[in-house]
């Protein structure tokens, strides 16, 4: 028998990245998957690969409006939620100096802000005995510079999976975390950098990883699926680190 089998998943940001592959370990551990993405293309495109059985809704999780047409189309299409995966994000980087509150603004709503909303506008559709799934970073725990704002938005979900827990233990739903380290996904190429100085970034992270080198995001997959699944059925409220001993060693 398959992990999830007969289990609805929907994850946020599944259009690329470590959503995408989540999507598909979901997929091929038997679950009927939504994903949500703000851009058309990238989501048209993660349908194609997954298949037509996949539900795809175009959702910008830093609006509240598009977060209730999402739920909307689920609860039409599918009834109810078993896994929640959070994974929907962006990173961007500034020095403290140059950070405006709209710089400010943009990476919370969509960080926290949207994550906390989708939380909230899912329960009445959520099972009892749910798994949530929150992604955060280990920019959380590092102090990497220019990250501060970033690293805020994650260090808030990781809280954020504690005191939901404690609110909703008594519907047997589990509110875990995993904080990636560096990896291997497109999110690199929306920095704004150039390629060459890109290489050297990517280089110079790579040597501060005792695996010297990035996570794929199916490894990454691999970990939200144990949280998600009955593998983990006394983990509440905690979280897996996967950065290849970055913040460890």
């Amino acid at each position: 028998m398959k992990k999830l089998d007969g289990k609805v998943a929907v994850v946020t940001g599944g259009n690329s990245g470590i959503g995408l592959a989540t999507a598909k370990e979901f997929q091929q551990q038997g679950a009927k998957v939504v994903i949500t993405g703000r851009d058309q293309q990238t989501l048209d495109d993660a349908k194609r690969e997954l298949g037509n059985d996949v539900l795809a809704v175009r959702s910008d999780t830093s609006r509240l409006s598009d977060i209730d047409k999402l739920f909307a189309v689920v609860k039409e299409k599918l009834g109810t939620i078993d896994v929640l995966f959070i994974n929907a994000g962006v990173g961007k980087f500034l020095p403290l100096e140059s950070v405006t509150e709209e710089f400010f603004d943009s990476i919370m709503d969509i960080n926290f802000k949207g994550a906390y909303f989708t939380i909230q506008k899912a329960l009445p559709l959520l099972n009892d005995n749910a798994s949530i799934v929150l992604n955060a970073s280990i920019n959380a725990y590092i102090g990497m510079p220019n990250t501060s704002v970033y690293a805020a938005s994650k260090a808030a979900l990781i809280t954020l999976a504690r005191t939901l827990s404690a609110e909703l233990v008594d519907r047997g739903i589990r509110v875990n975390v995993v904080s990636p380290g560096p990896v291997a996904t497109p999110i690199f190429g929306k920095l704004g950098i150039a390629a060459d100085a890109l290489d050297e970034v990517v280089k110079n992270v790579q040597t501060k990883v005792p695996m010297k080198r990035f996570g794929r995001p199916e490894e990454i997959a691999k970990a939200v699926l144990f949280l998600a699944s009955d593998d983990s059925s006394f983990l509440l409220g905690t979280e897996i680190v996967a950065d290849g001993g970055m913040s460890q060693l």
